[in-house]
């Protein structure tokens, strides 16, 4: 029987792909209810909604959900992304790369 290196190693890459991606995924709609929640909006009903917007669409739903201007969401949400991927890498670890050595 023969192992097939390029096999494990292309498994491992879709493996931690899939991983990262979840994990941002997370992270992204995790901050989306961070601010919402900051403005008094209800984050649990928001954020599957705005998950799967491009980023320039997000910002401008969220500040005209918040009547914030466009600027300060962005900054806000860059923070909230912040906050989001602590809380998460608390709750699921680091989200980095494992290596094979």
């Amino acid at each position: 029987m023969v192992w097939d290196m390029a096999g494990a190693l292309r498994k491992k890459a879709e493996t931690e792909s899939a991983r990262l991606q979840a994990f941002g995924f997370h992270q992204r709609v995790r901050a989306i209810s961070l601010v919402a929640r900051s403005h008094g909006l209800d984050g649990a009903a928001v954020a599957p909604d705005l998950a799967i917007l491009p980023d320039a669409l997000l910002l401008a739903r969220l500040a005209s959900l918040t009547g914030q201007p466009a600027p300060a969401v962005a900054s806000q949400f860059q923070a909230a992304l912040a906050t989001a991927w602590q809380q998460l890498a608390r709750e699921q670890g680091d989200p980095s790369p494992h290596r094979l050595a």
